[in-house]
């Protein structure tokens, strides 16, 4: 029942909605005398259940002696007469029980294998229909469904709407042969028991209530409130607001609602046009402190707890990824947290995408890994088998036990909501008698049982307890009407969430809809024009809307709006978020001193990130920081490199110990070694589907330089060759992707080689660049050769395989050594290490975030 704030007793603000019910409840109590009959067996019909008590609080005030008359609703009324229990196959108003029964009639008719496509669908349809049958009197539904029948169209096999039509026809036979919850009002006990029939009809007028007024013939009355509510209310104030995003609406409109706090006006309404706006302005208030009344409350699907349930289900797919996995896991108190970092930290050093490949590894070394892993496959193991749903709701309740998660669970409200929309608390699994074999006694797989558990969140709603003296009432604009509010604040006011003319839910002709009563166009669009006339006669009201969302979209305001703006009835409104005045701080360019911290071993790239900026030497080699590597990221180019030259080291390594001259041959064993290489890494098919398309053009490619290239007298001697060189207190560490000798006459010169794949231009300018590409000279560094040559060998993707030779490599390493040295020897003097920020070496540094450089002063 809804808690009626106190703070309206006696206010101006509330006097036109007092007024309003007193002309209303005045023409109740004239219809029920003029028919002779009891105000205690009249039944007055509310348009939503928020009114029912108002209206009694009003109807004591004005009729303080005798009897009232019972105000309901139409479902809490057909609930107190007769508990309503739907056999098998009815429409039953459930999602839970519907989708299942969708499923089962689906399969009756010859459609299963397209149930999954066509059930939720089917179940949407049936939903939009059941209000409409379940207002035509049981006597009269069988001759209503005959005609309705007529106005469908045939679902013949290959038409380009067969399942549409195939759809709208099961969904009307389904709930033509339903029995419905409301079914108890038309009977004769009822009709003789209720002397008189009110209904107090909102802005929009329903079936059920109009064909119950039909059923009682004279005793049955109208009053629309809407009309009652004209020349009631004095002229409000309107302001209105344009915000430049969804953001800075949320923060307008939350100042609105602060500042109307601070001025008295109590109770504010917060029409909830955009749910997810409001999301957003709720967090302001909450961080203001301020209590609120939901009483629309939330979809369940959006919880914390829903999305925790979810989780586990997606963790127990047969293909889930590592990253679905360690989102579960890391939620569950069954696992110590540092079990699931160490787990995390292996997955994300190995790039271990799916975790069916984590769990085929050997772990015989790491028994903590082994542990972790074993128990997260036990736990998945309990749900990989198919079975009926009345066997998967133990088996979801036990893996939550195990992983800890159901005591968190049991004890969150939202959680609360969430096992019971399941059917998980004791006792619910019995109600699944009665839904019938054909519907809950069949197996569904992992995947089925995870769409149902979807469907099922994303229908249910979950309203947090309510604070009785909430100054602030979230709810519907519709639901403005014949409540005392001091203002109202409605943003979400653009063309896309308040649409003049709303566009009407399912796929209904406009013919049906007139025909069966459903919503058209034109009844929404009077109803939304009505509740928008409504809100606006509030005594404060400020309109809010965003003029671009967050794709960059330009937006106008809702047609509502410029008809406003056009009659001049509102004003601009100003903006009542509270100045402040900050001190600009910018921060310095980092100078950390790295003297403390030696340097033991230097590598190629590590000393490049020095040259590019010292800052990031600092971070990532002296300090050890480095970011966690993606676990879902696609495969790309760096990854595509890494595969490439270990193929090149598999394939020169074996023609070294089985040489052939034959290309056919050479070509089948480079095959043989990318297949080898690409299990060995553990890579899922299709991963490499971009590279793939590529790799003939780039496999023959290479094979004719590679010919030239020992016609030239070079041969391959080793591959992915670990060497150090000492210098000084410093040693020098590195891999050499490829060393060969090369030999016209005489001793052969040895060859360092680099594999490139990025653009073939590039690996130009990195040998012109001299000094300034310091790769080729340090790998000459590591070697103790006196003469040697060193070069680039760019793998081109379109076919192109070119040798880039860096002719005064010795030169170079000797300017590097010393280079090397003098910079190693500053540091240990206590040099700083700026951050240099410039050139394109900022554009994806891991530790820009540390060094600030945006901030800068």
């Amino acid at each position: 029942m809804t808690v009626i704030a106190k703070s309206d007793q006696g206010a101006d603000y509330a006097a036109p909605c007092a007024a309003l019910w007193q002309r209303a409840l005045a023409q109740v109590a004239g219809h029920v005398q003029a028919q002779g009959g009891h105000l205690a067996r009249t039944v007055v019909l509310v348009p939503y259940a928020q009114l029912m008590p108002w209206a009694q609080r009003h109807w004591a005030q004005q009729f303080p002696q005798g009897f009232a008359p019972r105000f309901e609703t139409t479902r809490s009324w057909a609930h107190q007469l007769q508990g309503f229990e739907p056999s098998a196959d009815d429409f039953a108003g459930d999602v839970a029980r519907d989708i299942l029964t969708a499923r089962a009639l689906l399969d009756r008719v010859g459609q299963g294998a397209h149930r999954d496509m066509l059930a939720t669908p089917l179940q949407e349809a049936a939903a939009q229909l059941a209000p409409a049958v379940a207002a035509v009197p049981p006597a009269q539904r069988a001759a209503w469904g005959d005609e309705a029948r007529k106005l469908l169209a045939t679902a013949d096999e290959g038409s380009s709407r067969h399942y549409e039509a195939l759809v709208a026809r099961l969904a009307l036979e389904w709930v033509l042969a339903s029995r419905h919850a409301t079914d108890v009002l038309f009977e004769p006990g009822v009709r003789a028991a209720v002397d008189a029939l009110v209904v107090l009809e909102g802005f929009q007028s329903d079936a059920l209530p109009q064909a119950l007024l039909a059923h009682w013939g004279e005793q049955g009355a109208c009053v629309a409130l809407p009309a009652l509510a004209s020349g009631v209310f004095e002229p409000p104030r309107i302001a209105l607001q344009a915000a430049t995003d969804a953001e800075d609406e949320a923060h307008r409109a939350a100042a609105c609602v602060l500042a109307h706090i601070r001025q008295g006006r109590v109770p504010v309404a917060l029409a909830a046009t955009d749910r997810a706006l409001i999301r957003r302005v709720l967090a302001h208030l909450d961080g203001s402190g301020v209590l609120v009344r939901d009483e629309g409350g939330w979809i369940l699907s959006t919880t914390r707890a829903a999305a925790r349930t979810m989780a586990a289900l997606q963790a127990g797919e047969w293909n889930a990824s590592a990253d679905a996995v360690l989102d579960w896991i890391k939620h569950t108190p069954s696992l110590a947290s540092e079990d699931v970092s160490r787990l995390e930290q292996w997955l994300r050093k190995g790039a271990v995408q799916h975790w069916g490949a984590a769990a085929t590894r050997d772990l015989s070394a790491e028994p903590h890994l082994a542990r972790t892993v074993a128990t997260v496959e036990a736990w998945r193991d309990t749900l990989r088998a198919a079975r009926p749903l009345a066997q998967w709701l133990p088996a979801l309740r036990a893996v939550l036990e195990q992983a800890g998660q159901w005591q968190g669970l049991s004890a969150d409200p939202a959680g609360m909501r969430v096992l019971a929309a399941l059917r998980l608390q004791d006792g619910q699994q019995a109600e699944l008698e009665g839904w019938g074999d054909d519907n809950a006694g069949r197996r569904m797989t992992l995947a089925e049982f995870t769409r149902w558990v979807k469907d099922v969140l994303e229908a249910g709603r979950y309203v947090a307890a309510q604070a009785a003296d909430a100054p602030v009432v979230v709810l519907p604009m519709p639901q403005l009407l014949a409540r005392p509010f001091a203002a109202a604040v409605l943003p979400g006011c653009d063309e896309k969430r308040l649409q003049a003319a709303p566009e009407p839910t399912g796929d209904w002709s406009q013919t049906q809809r007139e025909a069966w009563g459903l919503p058209t166009r034109q009844s929404l669009e009077a109803a939304q024009r009505a509740a928008w006339a409504h809100a606006l006669r509030t005594p404060v009201v400020d309109v809010l809307w965003r003029t671009g969302d967050e794709g960059g979209e330009p937006l106008l305001a809702s047609a509502l709006v410029l008809a406003l703006q056009l009659d001049g009835a509102a004003t601009l409104g100003a903006d009542d978020r509270a100045a402040r005045t900050v001190a600009a701080t910018p921060t310095l360019r980092p100078l950390p001193v790295g003297q403390a911290l030696p340097v033991a071993h230097l590598s190629s790239t590590a000393y490049s990130d020095l040259r590019h900026c010292p800052y990031r030497f600092f971070a990532q080699r002296q300090l050890g920081l480095r970011e966690a590597d993606e676990l879902g990221a696609e495969v790309d180019k760096r990854d595509f490199g890494t595969w490439l030259h270990a193929v090149l080291q598999r394939f020169h390594e074996t023609l070294l110990a089985d040489p052939t001259d034959d290309l056919p041959q050479r070509r089948a064993r480079m095959d043989a070694a990318a297949e080898v290489v690409t299990r060995e890494q553990h890579l899922q098919d299709g991963d490499f589907l971009p590279f793939a398309a590529g790799w003939e053009q780039l496999r023959d490619g290479y094979q004719h330089w590679l010919g030239v290239h020992e016609q030239q007298g070079a041969t391959f001697r080793q591959a992915e060759v670990k060497a150090r060189q000492p210098l000084g207190g410093l040693e020098l560490i590195g891999t050499i992707d490829r060393i060969d000798g090369v030999s016209s006459t005489g001793e052969p010169t040895v060859l360092v080689i680099d594999y490139k794949t990025e653009s073939d231009s590039v690996t130009r300018q990195r040998i012109k660049a001299g000094t300034e590409d310091p790769q080729l000279a340090f790998y000459a560094a590591l070697l103790s050769h006196d003469t040697l040559r060193a070069a680039y060998v760019n793998v081109g993707e379109r076919g192109e395989t070119q040798m880039h030779e860096q002719d005064e490599v010795v030169l170079l390493r000797d300017v590097l050594v010393e280079g090397i040295q003098h910079d190693m020897a500053r540091i240990a003097d206590g040099a700083p290490l700026p951050a240099l920020g410039e050139g394109s070496v900022c554009d994806y540094c891991a530790v820009r975030g540390l060094c600030r450089k945006d901030f800068w002063e």
